[in-house]
């Protein structure tokens, strides 16, 4: 079986709203690569909706799908955030927050309604996202000598990387993304140029 280097997440933000009884649930879907950034997400939806009776949002983290939160912000325990992360999880969806906003309508929907409501309106969000796929790259530093610069830029060229950070000075470094799949075969070539460190820093 070959090895998937790529997930599924969306481009941009994304809304969609659900009416049940009087009670409105806004979701909002954001792509979010970390918790911090996720946070950010969670404190400027309920600055905009101040009135709203719950901010209860699903969070699934990581290239491998495995990292998630969930925060069900009042409502009955497992209403909330687990229909909107299962949600997230039907669609195959990684590195993306969604926040539904509930105003009160003043009729009890029940467990049954509140898991319908918080799940269709994730997916009427989801329904008109933009979804994107990438790619999961390691970033890599290379440290080298300023001789051997025309060696390391012709692998960079010839293997389409991408450089996140340069520094070319006598002891010149560089920062690149080295998609899964090319891995093994990019770092075995940078192997061969005598006297380069390589350090892996980490994955998106």
């Amino acid at each position: 079986m070959l090895f998937d280097d790529t997930y599924k997440t969306i481009a941009k933000p994304a809304e969609g709203v659900f009416r049940d009884k009087g009670s409105k649930f806004i979701a909002y879907a954001f792509p979010a690569g970390t918790e911090e950034e996720a946070k950010v997400f969670v404190a400027n939806v309920r600055s905009a909706h101040p009135k709203a009776r719950h901010h209860c949002w699903a969070l699934r983290l990581g290239p491998d799908k495995t990292s998630f939160r969930i925060n069900d912000d009042g409502e009955p325990s497992g209403t909330a955030g687990r229909p909107i992360l299962n949600t997230l999880l039907s669609a195959g969806l990684t590195n993306v927050i969604v926040i539904v906003v509930r105003y009160f309508g003043g009729t009890l929907l029940g467990v049954p309604g509140l898991i319908n409501a918080y799940k269709t309106a994730t997916s009427e969000a989801l329904k008109v996202a933009e979804v994107a796929e990438k790619t999961i790259n390691d970033i890599y530093r290379f440290n080298f000598d300023y001789l051997q610069m025309n060696d390391v830029m012709r692998i960079i060229k010839e293997e389409n990387l991408h450089i996140r950070k340069q520094d070319y000075d006598n002891d010149c470094s560089v920062e690149v993304e080295i998609r899964k799949m090319q891995l093994n075969t990019v770092l075995e070539r940078f192997s061969k140029i005598d006297g380069l460190r390589q350090r892996y820093l980490y994955t998106v």
